[in-house]
């Protein structure tokens, strides 16, 4: 994977399957069923997108179709019989969509996917047109990073950023995405950010740290024997 990915622009897929508004049921389960993915995108006449055609909003033709609408519309179900009775794409998606800009962050994308329960989003430009897709799986592309680049990493932007360049003393180790730091630093104080930091650079998995403040020394009181004993 070349360059480190760190917004969904990195990582979207460019190449995306839509419908327009008015297309019918039928052409809506072919081209799920032809590119096997189970939501798409709907766009209005200028390329805007308008809402989202899933699986589930399709599904409501068969739970729902089983002779007992009336009994639904009673019962407070009017959306979903409304999606039983649609025949199109504009009648049958959930609007508005929920969308992500191309330079948002991968986190931020998860975020919105975990809150609204969602397995992709449509990737929008400022003017709402579509740009691209972005999946679960894609946001876990950030995870195939070689440990060297991502311990490169931590070195540049966390260790010498925050402990200057005289850091001979402090280790910065990745192994499958694992960062182990430790040494000793002269301010403590900086320790809980190093780790904070290191867990924010791409493709992290975890980060165990070890660093540790400068060495004690006795005070004038108390003999640096090693060990003493009282009489």
């Amino acid at each position: 994977m070349s360059g480190t990915p760190t917004v969904v622009k990195d990582v979207m897929t460019h190449r995306v399957v839509a419908l327009r508004t008015g297309a019918a049921f039928k052409d809506i389960v072919k081209a799920m069923r032809q590119w096997r993915v189970s939501a798409l995108p709907v766009l209005d006449g200028t390329g805007v997108v308008v809402g989202i055609v899933s699986e589930a909003d399709m599904l409501r033709k068969e739970e729902y179709g089983d002779g007992y609408i009336g009994r639904y519309r009673e019962a407070g179900h009017l959306a979903e019989v409304r999606k039983a009775d649609a025949a199109t794409a504009d009648e049958l998606m959930t609007a508005p969509a929920v969308t992500v800009a191309p330079d948002a962050t991968l986190a931020h994308a998860a975020r919105v996917m975990a809150r609204t329960k969602v397995k992709r989003l449509p990737v929008v430009g400022r003017d709402g047109t579509l740009e691209g897709i972005v999946s679960r799986s894609d946001l876990l592309k950030v995870f195939l990073r070689d440990d060297g680049d991502i311990e490169e990493e931590v070195r540049r932007e966390v260790v010498v950023r925050l402990f200057g360049t005289h850091t001979e003393a402090i280790r910065a180790e990745v192994r499958d995405g694992v960062v182990t730091l430790s040494g000793r630093v002269h301010e403590t104080a900086l320790i809980p950010l190093a780790a904070r930091l290191a867990r924010a650079v791409a493709g992290v998995v975890d980060v165990r740290c070890a660093l540790s403040g400068p060495p004690r020394h006795p005070g004038p009181d108390v003999p640096d024997t090693g060990s003493f004993r009282t009489v």
